[in-house]
């Protein structure tokens, strides 16, 4: 790109693109009062209804009538305005975003905010529309856009409906989620298709331009880069590609720079058909000559490697349609990011999984094409099944959440090859940048029981792994695997964010909530392979879990507490899932054990935390007056144990009722703030109960009103619904709880 057209583009700079959000740590969330400006609340903002601040507020229906001014009608969103849109993200650094509403104007930025940047101009009966991206072209004003009518969102795709010059496109980026099929669940890639049609009766000639920019491949732009071009012959019956990619000059392996990956190449491919021609070169002469000429050279610049900065480099596709009338005509392209190694194991690099079927990225981006038309059919099943089955368990806007959630959470994770046997890691994203956070893998959990749970099994192998053979030293579970993602170093040392009840707790849960899932003779294989370290945690519970003590939490951005009830709850339900885990080991004497101190200890934490009024249960036990979300109550009724007394969860219910601001219930009285994944933790615990819907609808409200154009918070302020900290996380996996329930 050039200077001109990126907005902020010194080497160097990118830390400043990110925002504050983006590069605070959970730790440093302490320093945070939780104070919010009174002036930002405001009634809920609420899909149909066309408010007077048109560029902050979510749009009207694609029905709605012209403005006083004569403007076009409001886009509809369909089912929801997403904070920011998710593009492409398929893993940790192929994760990028459209933080606005509309793609016109705007560049999509990497999670970071970031900017990643993507061009899109339709030229119709040579007259040239922008569609996507803020690009500036020399000589080639762009006055006119096109027209956005819709955004429809689901849990795999997000596609833009626009119109201009009788013509309809319909461009959708489309981001794989593909359950029980480790294949192609493997694929660090994602689709982008342009569909255009007439809808006047008339015929139009239509050409399309598409670009991306260096930027993609490295956090600084300052960073040199290099590229090529190939032709990719086709799989099967799918189409051979022109595929252009580039790569950092000078890779540094398994490290990161500003949370992107400093080795590895982008791959950007466009299907093969007539009048498909591709350029890479400077920005400001590639996007010119495309416009002027009707095509593109078929050339790349010679002068490489160069900066990121250096003239932009950009690589570009250019579509010639031809006339289009009323059948459809498509462009079809593909983005992805692939790296190897993929991550570090306690120093062996670990290759992605996605090697173990490809030879090659070009043998795998020809299957990915090849398998287009498949991979919708299927992607499609599952969002209709998820809209389907959240609308039954939570009603349309819990859907639209779930449809919200799901991209970020898989987004989250990639799948490894270690030793021949597939492994999955979940980066700790924008937080502590740690590997398979356990902390942050049982929040997602749900999303992973809900769609597959041998995902969830891949997820928790390496943490089991670790504390049975790579030399953790304590007696409770680690916090994570590393502490800078992609290295799972480890803490032989011993030297970590210690959560000792949480993280033990955490994992007993997360172990017993799969064997649920799978069958029995998987369920007793995997309970006896790793029964001694789990039996090692549930011990420490016993001694530890009923009245904790000082201890650091998985909110661990509100402090240390001792008598902590909430944890004291998640470690009591731990116990009863040992019991799961002993039932499906064969073990039934232990299995009698920790279920009767389970359901014993049970009994004592509701006189510990009952408070003194008594209409509801205490923050800490020696804290009478005080209360939060017991969000941990929803294991318990996922795993069916029947530890917390009924009239115990609807007295904490009714209380939570009297606690509502505009956009939900704060985790405590400490803060106005929240977290979404634990309301929906406490809303599928509660199900049944009114608060469970105000829950639903209050985050439904703040994900539609949010002023933070940031992939999907899960800390947010409930007053101002602005963003506290955190984006792009995959605990919103959690959303999916209610439908946890149900399978």
């Amino acid at each position: 790109m050039s200077e001109s057209s990126t907005p902020s583009t010194a080497p160097g700079a990118e830390d400043e693109t990110r925002g504050d959000a983006a590069g605070v740590s959970r730790r440093g969330l302490l320093a945070r009062s939780g104070a919010v400006g009174l002036g930002a609340a405001g009634a809920a903002l609420l899909p149909g209804a066309v408010t007077a601040a048109r560029a902050a507020a979510p749009a009207g229906t694609a029905g709605a009538s012209p403005d006083a001014a004569g403007a076009p009608p409001l886009p509809a969103f369909d089912p929801i305005r997403p904070p920011a849109v998710p593009l492409a993200v398929r893993s940790p650094y192929l994760s990028t975003w459209m933080p606005a509403d509309v793609p016109s104007g705007h560049w999509p930025t990497f999670w970071t905010g970031r900017v990643t940047a993507m061009t899109g101009i339709a030229v119709i009966d040579g007259v040239n529309y922008l569609f996507l991206g803020a690009p500036n072209v020399p000589d080639h004003p762009l006055p006119r856009g096109l027209v956005q009518r819709s955004l429809q969102l689901t849990a795999t795709r997000s596609v833009f409906t626009l119109e201009g010059g009788g013509v309809r496109m319909t461009l959708t980026f489309l981001s794989p989620v593909e359950p029980g099929d480790l294949r192609r669940q493997s694929m660090p890639m994602s689709y982008l298709t342009a569909e255009v049609r007439s809808i006047d009766d008339a015929a139009h000639h239509v050409a399309l331009y598409f670009d991306i920019s260096g930027e993609w491949a490295h956090g600084n732009s300052g960073t040199k880069i290099r590229w090529a071009q190939e032709q990719v012959a086709g799989a099967g019956s799918g189409p051979s590609l022109t595929s252009l990619s580039f790569t950092p000059d000078s890779p540094q392996v398994l490290q990161e720079n500003a949370d992107t990956a400093s080795w590895g190449t982008v791959v950007w491919s466009a299907a093969n058909q007539p009048g498909l021609t591709w350029q890479i070169g400077a920005d400001t002469v590639v996007r010119p000559a495309a416009l002027a000429d009707g095509r593109l050279g078929d050339t790349s610049d010679s002068g490489q490697p160069r900066a990121i900065n250096d003239r932009w480099p950009v690589f570009a596709f250019h579509f010639d349609l031809g006339s289009v009338t009323g059948a459809p005509r498509t462009a079809e392209l593909s983005v992805g990011h692939v790296r190897e190694p993929a991550v570090s194991y306690l120093g062996a690099p670990l290759p992605p999984l996605w090697r173990s079927y490809w030879s090659s990225w070009q043998d795998m981006a020809a299957f990915f094409h090849a398998d287009a038309g498949a991979a919708r059919g299927r992607t499609d099943a599952l969002d209709r099944r998820i809209q389907k089955d959240a609308t039954a368990a939570g009603g349309p806007k819990y859907a639209a959440l779930c449809a919200l959630a799901l991209r970020q959470a898989y987004g989250g994770t990639e799948l490894v090859s270690r030793d021949g046997k597939p492994w999955a890691f979940l980066k700790e994203i924008s937080s502590d940048g740690n590997v398979s956070t356990i902390d942050v893998t049982y929040p997602a959990m749900p999303a992973f029981l809900y769609t597959d749970p041998e995902y969830l099994r891949l997820l928790l192998e390496p943490m089991l792994d670790y504390p049975e053979n790579g030399g953790w030293p304590k007696e409770f579970a680690e916090h994570d695997l590393g502490s800078s993602y992609p290295n799972a170093a480890g803490h032989n040392d011993g030297n970590e964010e210690d959560m000792p009840v949480e993280e033990s707790a955490n994992m007993l849960l997360m172990t017993a909530a799969y064997l649920t899932r799978a069958d029995a003779a998987a369920a007793k294989e995997f309970a006896t392979a790793h029964y001694t370290i789990l039996r090692q945690w549930a011990d420490y519970l016993v001694a530890n879990a009923l009245d904790p003590g000082y201890q650091n939490q998985t909110d661990d951005f509100t402090g240390f507490i001792a008598h902590s009830a909430n944890l004291a709850l998640k470690g009591i339900v731990a116990i009863g899932a040992m019991g799961v885990v002993a039932t499906a080991a064969g073990n039934a004497t232990d299995a009698t054990r920790y279920r009767a101190t389970a359901r014993d200890y049970a009994a004592q934490w509701v006189g510990k935390a009952q408070d003194t009024t008594p209409d509801h249960l205490k923050l800490a036990y020696d804290q009478p007056g005080t209360w939060s979300l017991k969000y941990n109550g929803y294991p318990d009724a996922l795993l069916g144990l029947g530890l917390v007394p009924a009239s115990v969860a609807k007295e904490e219910g009714d209380w939570y009722l009297t606690q509502v601001n505009q956009f939900g219930i704060p985790l405590d009285p400490r803060h106005s703030y929240t977290k979404g994944d634990w309301e929906m933790w406490t809303a599928a615990w509660l199900r049944g109960h009114p608060v469970s819907r105000i829950l639903i609808d209050t985050l439904y409200d703040f994900a539609t009103a949010t002023p933070n154009r940031i992939p999907f918070t899960d800390l947010y302020d409930t007053v101002s619904a602005n963003q506290t900290g955190f984006q792009a996380r995959p605990v919103v996996g959690g959303i999916f709880a209610l439908l946890s329930l149900g399978r």
